[in-house]
């Protein structure tokens, strides 16, 4: 069982907050519903006695996107076959390499044998099975359709994991070229600047201020270079912290809101990744407040789960939750909001969530296509633009003293 901290709104529509044991938040938003309360926000109430490599470095038990997703698809199609749900992981335990995957299907297997369900078998896998993975397959086995929930997580995942391939692919052009552009630099600084640096002081010869800039920071990175290493270590250890407490976390969620172009691109991935969220576990028939609690933990942006939260809020006091997207269309484009009322009025929310998720997704794509574009020509340009900085102040001396000689 897992303690969580849990705030609701009570039958007579009074906000408390209390503690309570349940399984997985799905358990907990089952519990409260039965006492005719909304639970608004569920936090799973952390030990700061415990520690784990696991904790320390997620990616240790972690599987590989792909190979989840490979999962659930197979494992899907199986059950559709009419094999039993033991005989389908047997068999794909047997196909899985050696590796932490395969260990989890035979704990899983073993875990159905003993009389569990599989998605408690799986919540003993928070590093590997998230809490949309759990819920979409609880309420699949709930509904007695667990091959459309495993379908509809299979689809979710992929799309997911495809925006997220596309984002890192735009991105690691620039950062390979950035950093390529750092290292050179810095030796550079360190082994030929001192050179002409030497010349020019055995010459004395007056230099322009870019020059004596340069040579400056040539003999700061020489004689500190190991405290500006360590300086540097400190800084990324630091800016990773920050970014894992509330207000750092905040503070870089605005930057990206509010930076162009980025901030039009992290509406759309945050859009896209609600509305299909939503959309797949609707569609696999999990309660509305539940999916909204779910898809609180998939978004990552702060500012889109106090909207999530505002959502949770209007469900009980019966508004259209509409209202809501329309009202924050700063973050949701107004296009979100008036397809989800057309899926109020029409009784097909998720069939008009899943149409948003795709537009959105669709631009994601051709935005990041745009972006890979753009960046190399202006990547040219501020390579150009710093090899002539530095080509101007080391070499414009040199040849203006061949030409006094």
């Amino acid at each position: 069982m897992t303690i969580f901290n849990y705030k609701a709104i009570d039958k007579e529509g009074k906000n408390i907050e209390g503690v309570m044991d349940a399984k997985d938040k799905f358990e907990l938003y089952h519990l409260l519903k039965k006492d005719g309360s909304t639970v608004v926000s569920a936090t799973e109430a952390k030990d700061g006695n415990n520690f784990s490599l696991n904790n320390l470095f997620p990616f240790l038990g972690g599987v590989k996107a792909h190979d989840k997703i490979t999962f659930s698809r197979n494992l899907g199609q199986m059950i559709d076959a009419g094999l039993p749900i033991t005989r389908g992981l047997s068999i794909m335990e047997r196909q899985a390499k050696k590796g932490k995957l395969k260990n989890i299907l035979h704990d899983l297997n073993d875990s159905l044998s003993k009389g569990e369900t599989l998605s408690d078998a799986m919540k003993k896998y928070p590093n590997v099975f998230n809490t949309l993975f759990v819920s979409m397959v609880r309420a699949g086995e709930e509904s007695g359709n667990l091959v459309l929930a495993l379908r509809n997580v299979s689809n979710q995942m992929e799309k997911s994991y495809q925006l997220t391939k596309k984002i890192r692919g735009a991105m690691m052009y620039p950062a390979v070229i950035f950093s390529l552009m750092l290292v050179i630099g810095v030796l550079m600084m360190i082994y030929m600047v001192p050179t002409l640096t030497s010349t020019f002081k055995g010459l004395g010869v007056a230099l322009p201020l870019s020059t004596r800039i340069i040579i400056a920071m040539s003999d700061f990175l020489k004689n500190y270079f190991l405290f500006v290493a360590v300086g540097v270590v400190a800084l990324v250890m630091f800016v990773i912290w920050g970014l894992r407490t509330t207000l750092g976390q905040r503070i870089w969620d605005t930057i990206l809101l509010r930076t162009p172009v980025i901030g039009e691109i992290t509406q759309q991935i945050n859009s896209a990744r609600t509305a299909r969220t939503l959309s797949s576990l609707l569609s696999s028939g999990v309660d509305i407040v539940i999916a909204i609690g779910v898809t609180k933990d998939v978004v990552q942006n702060s500012y889109y789960k106090d909207v999530l939260n505002e959502i949770e809020v209007a469900i009980q006091k019966g508004e259209q939750i509409s209202a809501i997207f329309v009202k924050h269309e700063k973050l949701y484009p107004l296009f979100v909001g008036e397809m989800v009322s057309v899926g109020e009025e029409t009784g097909k929310i998720g069939e008009m969530l899943l149409g948003v998720a795709t537009f959105y997704e669709d631009e994601v794509d051709q935005k990041t296509k745009d972006m890979s574009s753009i960046i190399e020509p202006v990547l040219m340009i501020i390579i150009g633009a710093a090899v002539g900085v530095f080509a101007i102040s080391m070499l414009g001396p040199t040849y203006s003293l061949a030409d006094a000689l």
